[in-house]
Formats: structure tokens, sequence, C-alpha cells
């Protein structure tokens, strides 16, 4: 793809409106259709589309594996710590009603964050697979020769 000046003038356009679009996905997710899951795997398909076009090591560049793996840990303690602070402030493990004196306000700032914290997981864990069977065969290639 390097020779394709095409592909990547219209990657370096695209990219951006998926990532917009991941995070309109991502905060209106609580009102309709979407949330966390959706978007994490938007955000992962934009960097994958990255990887595709401009090469996998590009990409890891952008995104390097340590990035991705602290992606991973961030989101399930973002996910957990949302439980963990309902139960500290008198309710049950991800009772949104008490993290806020207004319930409604505060169910609305639970979900938001458990939303924050599938996100962060689901386009880390996505990323890390295409990785790992992206490097898998570039590697395999290699031993052969």
């Amino acid at each position: 793809m390097k020779l394709d000046i095409v592909l990547r003038v219209l990657a370096k356009l695209l990219i951006p409106f998926a990532l917009m679009f991941a995070s309109y996905v991502q905060f209106h997710g609580d009102f309709g259709p979407g949330g966390g899951f959706q978007a994490g795997v938007i955000i992962a398909a934009a960097v994958i589309f990255y990887a595709v076009i401009y090469g996998l090591p590009s990409a890891r560049k952008v995104v390097p594996d340590s990035i991705i793996e602290s992606m991973i840990a961030l989101g399930v303690l973002i996910y957990a710590g949302v439980g963990v602070a309902g139960m500290l402030l008198g309710g049950n493990f991800l009772d949104y009603f008490v993290l806020d004196h207004d319930s409604v306000h505060g169910q609305h700032r639970g979900i938001f964050w458990v939303e924050v914290g599938v996100a962060v997981t689901v386009s880390a864990v996505m990323l890390k697979i295409f990785y790992v069977f992206a490097a898998r065969r570039r590697d395999a290639g290699e031993e052969q020769s």
C-alpha cells in the first residue's frame, strides 16, 4: 500500500471521522443504541485500518503494545472502580443510585463510567488480538525462509 497514494490520503481523511463517530456512539450510548462495546470496536477498526494502509510497524508506533496492555487493565479498573465506589458509598456493587445525591444523576454517571471502561477494554483487546495475529503471520514467514 506504500505506493497507493489515493488510499493513503483517503485513510488520513477517514480515520478522524471514524474516531469522531466512535466518540458519538460512546457518549450517546446511554440514550440510544450503542455504547462502550460498539465505540471500542470502532476505535479498534480505525487503528486496524491505519495498520492495513500504512503497515503494522507504523501502527505499532502510533499505538504501541505497552499502551494497549495498559489500556486493557485500565478499562477493567474503571469498570470495577465504579462498582467499588458504589459499595463504598453504601450501595451494592455497580449500584449507580448512590453515586450522586440525585439518584437519576448517579445512574447517568455510573452508566457513563462503566461504558468508558468497556470502550477502553474492548478497543485494547481487539487491537491486541489484531497485533498478535498480524505479527504471527509475519514471524511464521520469516521462520520458513
